[in-house]
């Protein structure tokens, strides 16, 4: 190296140590007027990972820009700043900056803002707003929520009170917070006290990834308050609603729920306390949950000692994969309730239902099932009044005949045969795009000073200002829970921030001659497409991969484990035309040969027949997800 270049670096680098020094020197000021983003540079986290990648593997191929594009936008004097801040546990006190600079995902920490409007009112397209106190001591009136904090990416809304102590007070929320990623609502105290009137939840955030909904004390001491949860919670992905002590001390408060959590995916509902001492209350549970994968619903304490109580659960659960509901104390002390379970129960593969002290210390009381599931455990149950009609027995007929069929609760095309992996085939394309928030990986100087272990939750939720009961803490703990868990049989894991620490994973299971792929793009997603040119990767013969798929967290978090036995393709995906096949996409599937370890409640024995070990389960890699190979 001659004397120019050698001068040339060595300026450079005294140019860096001289920013960051500085930088830290005058970040008393404030923020939001030092941190600037600087130019490409050496020493930026893009830079980084491309020497990372070429020191730590072995072929010749350029470091994946899809991967690339996920790197950290921090500079260089950022990514020392905020080091130096997570190093010292201070983050949290630079959070908002942190997170914009480093795209992330942080959600808000709203403050309770009244809005006090008089008369009706109609609020479209509205956004994150608070209406705590609305519509209290209200006498009739109308009001509309449409298309509600449609699309957002961090829904939430405050209903604390609203309609408290009104008389014939309507209120309608109808395309509430549809195809959002987080939507958070609290409407404690919702309609307490209110006489007459109705509420009205229809198509209510359909498609959020992370629903979390709380409705406590929701229309306490309600004399004759209708509510209506129609089409409420559909196709979405985790999360949970809580309903404590819904309808305590009511008269007369009907309240149905159709549709409710329809296609879901494990979302999960606590009803505890609800109808607690009502009197004449009237809730219907129809086609509740069904389609959906796992769904888990506590009842506790459910109408205990109500009087003249009717529930009806019609086709509850019908269709859904595996779930798990427990009726505890339910109707208990209870006087003169009517409880039908008609339909109850028939999840595809087997769940679980739990009836404990159900009915019992009841008067005159009738409970009936008719054609419900199995794996029910009764205990302490009420010996008087009950019915039992038409159970449905471990591996019966009507059970069997569902087996093979792509309609049970899971999307066509999601799972599907080696064999269809065939030029000229028409397959269908499921829903292959991408949920979660933007995000970008963290320089591997900052992730490694964070805390990051269930045992340091408080330390975690201190970082990013999570309060606790919170959505912030729920999405914390189930990306936790998640990395945590154990590995299943001959399976390698690891959860992953940075790009560093992915090809690090990839590197100790495949070795360093490896590449990484995923599918092009979405288009194609939810039609039916042909398959064009089929390329088996390492020569279509049996290998072994790392797959990794994201975790909600607030920086880019992958999920990434080994995955033996397989095959892996990547196909061109062409649009169907009249005259002529255009390709508008590169897909990747992997086909899973060995499927003996998998449980039989798995989605793809649902969709495509079969038990474990008996078939290959082959699926499309979706949106931002990494399958990982060693190189052809």
């Amino acid at each position: 190296m001659d004397r120019a270049r050698v001068k040339l670096n060595t300026t450079i680098f005294s140019v860096f140590l001289f920013l960051l020094v500085s930088h830290f020197s005058v970040y008393s000021l404030p923020e939001a007027n030092v941190i600037k983003k600087s130019k490409e540079n050496p020493f930026t986290a893009k830079a980084s990972a491309i020497r990372y990648w070429n020191t730590h593997i072995s072929n010749t191929l350029p470091l994946s820009s899809f991967l690339l594009s996920k790197a950290s936008p921090l500079s260089s004097v950022e990514s020392a700043f905020f080091s130096k801040l997570a190093a010292q546990n201070a983050l949290s006190s630079h959070l908002a900056a942190f997170c914009s600079a480093a795209d992330l995902f942080c959600l808000p920490d709203s403050k309770p803002v009244l809005e006090n409007h008089r008369s009706d009112a109609n609020f479209a397209f509205y956004t994150n707003k608070q209406f705590a106190n609305y519509g209290g001591a209200r006498l009739g009136g109308v009001d509309q929520f449409k298309n509600y904090s449609d699309g957002v990416n961090f829904a939430t809304g405050s209903f604390a009170r609203y309609s408290r102590g009104s008389t014939g007070h309507r209120e309608g929320f109808q395309s509430y917070a549809d195809d959002g990623n987080v939507a958070s609502s609290n409407f404690t105290s919702y309609g307490s006290s209110a006489a007459g009137g109705a509420g009205e939840f229809k198509n209510y955030m359909p498609r959020v990834n992370v629903p979390d909904l709380r409705f406590a004390s929701y229309d306490a001491e309600a004399n004759g308050h209708k509510l209506t949860f129609s089409s409420y919670v559909d196709d979405t992905n985790s999360g949970s609603q809580a309903f404590t002590s819904y309808g305590k001390n009511g008269n007369a408060a009907p309240v149905d729920f159709t549709s409710y959590g329809d296609t879901s995916n494990v979302v999960g509902s606590t009803f505890a306390g609800y109808g607690e001492l009502a009197n004449a209350a009237n809730d219907s549970f129809k086609a509740y949950a069904s389609n959906a994968n796992n769904p888990t619903n506590n009842f506790k304490n459910y109408g205990g000692g109500g009087n003249g109580g009717t529930d009806v659960f019609t086709s509850y659960r019908d269709s859904a994969n595996a779930g798990v509901d427990t009726f505890q104390s339910y109707g208990r002390d209870a006087s003169s309730e009517k409880t039908n379970f008609l339909n109850y129960g028939k999840s595809f593969n087997v769940g679980t239902d739990t009836f404990k002290e159900y009915a019992k210390g009841a008067i005159e009381n009738s409970v009936g099932f008719k054609i419900y599931g199995v794996n029910t455990t009764f205990k302490d149950y009420a010996k008087k009044g009950v019915t039992f009609a038409g159970y449905t027995k471990a591996g019966s007929s009507e059970d069997d005949s569902k087996r093979g069929s792509a309609k049970n609760g899971v999307e066509e095309g999601k799972f599907f045969r080696e064999s269809m992996l065939q030029q000229g085939r028409v397959m269908r394309m499921p829903k292959i795009e991408d949920w979660m928030p933007k995000r970008s990986f963290l320089p591997r100087a900052i992730v490694s000073k964070l805390p990051f272990s269930s045992s340091s939750m408080d330390e975690v939720k201190r970082t990013f200002n999570a309060k606790d009961n919170s959505t912030v803490e729920q999405l914390l703990a189930n990306a936790l829970g998640e990395c945590e868990r154990a590995p299943s049989p001959g399976e390698s894991k690891r959860c992953v921030g940075s790009i560093e620490d992915m090809i690090d994973f990839a590197v100790s299971v495949l070795g360093s001659n490896v590449v990484v792929r995923t599918t092009e793009n979405v288009k194609g997603s939810k039609e039916d497409v042909m398959i064009g040119e089929v390329k088996g990767v390492n020569g279509g013969r049996v290998t072994k991969a790392v797959s990794c798929h994201q975790s909600l967290y607030p920086y880019l978090l992958y999920y990434c484990h080994s995955v033996p036995k397989v095959r892996v393709y990547e196909a061109d995906i062409l649009r169907l035309e009249t005259n002529t096949k255009i390709k508008i996409n590169r897909g990747t599937a992997i086909c899973h040969l060995d499927t003996s370890t998998w449980s039989p409640r798995h989605a793809a024995f649902l969709a495509l027949g079969f038990a474990p070990g008996q078939i290959e389960v082959c699926h499309w890699i979706f949106q931002n997800d990494m399958n990982w190979t060693t190189a052809d």
